[in-house]
């Protein structure tokens, strides 16, 4: 993975450009990996869409669609990661392997992928969560400084999400 380099507002011009002239929105998405990749590092990014009604998170986009593809859903109804993430909209943060397959049922294949840590921001519009931005990299590879990033980022796919 490459080192974190500080996002500039030529950067949030080109997400801002996207977003207005983004007839799809797997546009937004790219240019916010983009970003991601640039201002955190990963091996795997995600987007997801919050069904609330359902408790359920639908994969909207997928770095790695080969091992995540993009439709997949996840039920999240009374787990603790949901509470966290969904609810109280805080940022979860799983930098050990241990504290990832505490956290998903579907650590063997998290863990096949070289993934031993994971960030899960949630994507919120007034006062409710409408997803999640997911960055997953090696074990003990996220610090405190990565959550305003990755909050400004996630920040930035609620018109994907509400268009």
């Amino acid at each position: 993975m490459t080192a974190r380099i500080a996002l500039t507002v030529a950067d949030l011009t080109a997400i801002a450009e996207a977003t207005a002239n983004a007839r799809e929105p797997d546009a937004v998405f790219r240019a916010i990996e983009a970003l991601a990749r640039k201002a955190i590092g990963f091996r795997l990014f995600t987007i997801m869409r919050l069904h609330a009604e359902a408790q359920e998170v639908e994969r909207l986009y997928s770095s790695l669609p080969d091992a995540y593809p993009v439709s997949g859903r996840k039920p999240k109804q009374g787990t603790p990661w949901g509470e966290q993430v969904l609810d109280r909209g805080e940022i979860f943060i799983a930098n050990t392997p241990e504290e990832v397959r505490a956290a998903f049922a579907d650590y063997e294949l998290i863990f096949s992928l070289g993934i031993g840590a994971i960030m899960n921001v949630p994507i919120r519009f007034r006062g409710r969560s409408l997803g999640t931005m997911n960055i997953c990299a090696e074990a003990g590879w996220f610090t405190d400084a990565d959550r305003a990033p990755g909050r400004l980022l996630a920040s930035l796919l609620v018109p994907a999400l509400l268009g």
